[in-house]
Parts: structure tokens; C-alpha cells; sequence
């Protein structure tokens, strides 16, 4: 089962910053930017944060550990977002977002993707004027909800459509904004596979202040075989279509965001897919500001389920196993002082079927290895600049 995943988008998109703004929740206020002089580059934006944690699961398998800690990210980023020629670079150690029922959480890393140490890494052409920009180099996702920095997220703990989701790319995009409506498309390489053949796109239409709807697509417009550059993923994720929709709705200090995902890949023998797959989730995201005091609460409920085959290339499965279906619940109590931050998160997952549907494969938790549910710790703490 992959381990790294959609590991960068945290700090900011100069070309999509109307679109990225809506994968942050409201759990934190973000780094603020320290503005330098950067002589004939003009004004720039440093920004950045480091963070760490501490871990428990309950119900752990056989020969795995079930607490510990580590480094959640230690991430730098410079950007220029005036002018004509704009940039931003975002480079260090990410792994902060820990992903629900998998094992460990994810462990920080300076080498997720084949670009090693850099997260983002592109420049943006903003004509005067123009409600159009475009971007090329290396780009964050455009899909879900989810942000991969977790100080962005209502919670540490990700939920399974995250799990699922194209982490970066590198292409090139142009984003719209002019109105109530703002959108972004990207052709990229999709899940870092060096394979270009993968678009994206996201959809914004602001209603009013307090209500906005999402809609958003990625999926592979040919074949990606066995000549890919990288891991992430198996060959289901580089060879499928998802569509998805979410809607933030905001009522004074609450905020409350639903969201639902389908993923779909064809049957393909060359690439040993060997049946039509799917995957399927739905979750409610919150987060409750307690007014003006430092506390805040975040979580989500979620409902997933899939079809596969244990027989296909890959691990046979989208998440934790093959025909996988259950539910979750993750709820995050947050303080923070101006750039400092703390917060616990608890959350609970429990498999409703953990058995493939032609009963080859039994998988969960505990000392067999079949338990239906298992209980995760977290306590995180950073600084953000």
C-alpha cells in the first residue's frame, strides 16, 4: 500500500489563488508572508512552517508499531505575485498529513517525489488586466477538498478520498477569474509517473460570501504503462477518471463543507487491470471557531467504498484492501497563538467489509490482521511564519 502521497499544496497558488483558497478550512489561520525587497525581482513572499508529532494506534497488526513520532514538515516557500512574471518555489521535508487506517503516518521526507527536495516549482504569466493567467513548471493538484500541508486541513488525519487523489504535476495550467465564476485547467504527467498525458480541472461559482460550490475532474487521456518514472500510485490511479464536487457553506464561526468523489478505471489487460474498478466517497468536513479566543474544532465524517480485484496490477485495491467499504470519523480540537499552533486529533475507523468479493483476501487490524476497526492518536504542534 502506497505510503506517500499528495504531499505538497500548502502555502499558496499565485495562478489558481481563488481556487486554492478553498482547499484551506478555516482549522488555522495560515503562515503570514514575510515581504522582502528582491531588488530587480521586485517584491517577494517568504513563507513557510515546521511542525512535529506524536502518534498512537490502537489494534496494530502483527510486527507493527503503535506509537512514536516524528517531523511533520519543515517547508519553505518564495513567491512573486506582482507583475508580469510571477514564480514561486517551495522546497524542504513534508509529510505532516497522516493518513487514516494505513499504518503509520506518514513520516516526513525530502525525496517524495522525483524532484526530490522540491515541493513547487513554476512561473506564472499574468497579463495586466487579463482575467486569464498560465503557469508551467511544477504544479499542485487540482482534486479534493484536501490540502496535503494538514495546518490547511480541519484535521491531521486525511480522509480516504485524499488517499486516492493525484498529488502534483508537472505542465502547465490556466486559471479564469472574472466574476462569480473561477476555474483552473492543468496537462500534466499526473501522479509524478513523468507519463504527460493527464489533465485536471476545478471549477469555482461563488453564490455569495457564505455559500460556494466546487466541481472538479482529473483523469488519464491515454494509456500509462509500465514505463513510469515513479511509484506513486498504483497503475489503477494513473489509469483512471475521477469526478468530484464539494460545497463550503459558512454560518459565523462554523463552516461546513460536504463532499463526494467517484474514480473509475476501465478494464485494460495490457497494464493488468483485469476488471472495471471503482472507488467511491462522500464526507462532511466542519471546523467551529470559539469567537475570538485561540481555540477552534475540525473534523469529518466519511463514507467510502470500492470494487476491485485482488488479482489486479498494483496492490488490487484503492485504500486499504481490496472491495473495501467503511466508515470514519476524525475530530481535531486546535489552539494557536499567532504563528505558534497546537492540537490533538482522535479519530475512528471501521470497515464495514474487509473481505474481497470472491473471498481470496481477508484484511484490518489487529494481531491477525482482520479486526474490522481501529482507533488513532495524534498531538501535533509547529510554528508557521
Amino acid at each position: 500500500m502506497k505510503n506517500l502521497r499528495k504531499s505538497l499544496l500548502g502555502l499558496g497558488f499565485v495562478a489558481a489563488s481563488s481556487t486554492f483558497a478553498l482547499h484551506a478550512a478555516n482549522a488555522m489561520n495560515g503562515p503570514t508572508a514575510i515581504d522582502i525587497d528582491g531588488g530587480p525581482l521586485g517584491q517577494l513572499e517568504l513563507s513557510g512552517g515546521v511542525d512535529g508529532y506524536g502518534y498512537y494506534l490502537s489494534n496494530t497488526p502483527d510486527g507493527q508499531k503503535p506509537d512514536g513520532m516524528d517531523l511533520a514538515n519543515a517547508l519553505v516557500e518564495l513567491q512573486k505575485t506582482s507583475g508580469i512574471l510571477q514564480f514561486t518555489i517551495q522546497v524542504g521535508a513534508n509529510g505532516g498529513t497522516a493518513f487514516f487506517g494505513t499504518g503509520h503516518p506518514s513520516q516526513s521526507s525530502i525525496s517524495t517525489y522525483t524532484t526530490g527536495p522540491l515541493r513547487a516549482g513554476y512561473i506564472t504569466i499574468a497579463p495586466p488586466g487579463s482575467p486569464v493567467t498560465v503557469s508551467v513548471g511544477q504544479l499542485g493538484s487540482l482534486e479534493g477538498y484536501e490540502s496535503g500541508v494538514e495546518w490547511n486541513n480541519p484535521a491531521q488525519l486525511t480522509t480516504e478520498m485524499f488517499y486516492v487523489e493525484n498529488s502534483q504535476s508537472r505542465g502547465v495550467e490556466a486559471s479564469y477569474a472574472g466574476g462569480p465564476f473561477s476555474g483552473t485547467v492543468l496537462f500534466g504527467d499526473g501522479y509524478d509517473t513523468g507519463v504527460f498525458n493527464f489533465l485536471e480541472a476545478i471549477g469555482n461559482y461563488t453564490i455569495n460570501a457564505n455559500n460556494v460550490a466546487t466541481i472538479y475532474y482529473g483523469g488519464n487521456l491515454g494509456r500509462t504503462g509500465t514505463n513510469v518514472k515513479s511509484n506513486e500510485g498504483p497503475t489503477t490511479y494513473q489509469n483512471s477518471q475521477m469526478l468530484g464536487a464539494f460545497y463550503s457553506y459558512t454560518a459565523g464561526d462554523l463552516n461546513l463543507v460536504p463532499e463526494v468523489q467517484y474514480q473509475y478505471a476501465k478494464a485494460d489487460a495490457k497494464i493488468g487491470i483485469t476488471k472495471p474498478t471503482y472507488n467511491f466517497g462522500a464526507a462532511v468536513f466542519g471546523d467551529y471557531s470559539f469567537g475570538t479566543s485561540p481555540y477552534s474544532v475540525g473534523g469529518w465524517v466519511q463514507y467510502f467504498t470500492a470494487h476491485s480485484s485482488v488479482y489486479d496490477n498494483g496492490p488490487g485495491s484503492w485504500y486499504i484492501g481490496p472491495d473495501n467499504e467503511g466508515l470514519a470519523i476524525s475530530v481535531s480540537p486546535t489552539w494557536q497563538y499567532k504563528d505558534l499552533f497546537a492540537r490533538a486529533d482522535a479519530g475512528y475507523i471501521y470497515l464495514l467489509r474487509n473481505k474481497s468479493a470472491d473471498g481470496v483476501t481477508t484484511y484490518g487490524y489487529g494481531n491477525g490482521g482482520t479486526s474490522h476497526g481501529q482507533f488513532v492518536g495524534l498531538m501535533e504542534a509547529g510554528l508557521l511564519f
